[in-house]
């Protein structure tokens, strides 16, 4: 099954993302994936159980850096 991870890194401010931020998306790349940045947060897809495990990662680092929340919504996708 295919998913997409929707996710805020807060604090977050437009144009000068703190290094909790940084920290994050960079947990994505390092799980292969390149965050997608939207206005209101970032996105990844693939496959559940590497979506999912890229998640705990980025959870993990931006956390650890900082992030005083983090937002989530998860979602599968339907085969086309």
């Amino acid at each position: 099954m295919r998913v997409v991870a929707e996710f805020t890194i807060e604090p977050f401010v437009e144009g000068d993302p703190g290094p909790h931020v940084h920290a994050g998306w960079d947990a994505a790349r390092a799980a292969g994936f390149e965050p997608v940045m939207e206005a209101f947060g970032s996105t990844i897809e693939g496959p559940q159980a590497e979506v999912v495990a890229a998640v705990h990662a980025l959870l993990d680092a931006a956390l650890d850096a900082g992030a005083t929340r983090v937002s989530l919504q998860l979602r599968s996708i339907s085969p086309s």
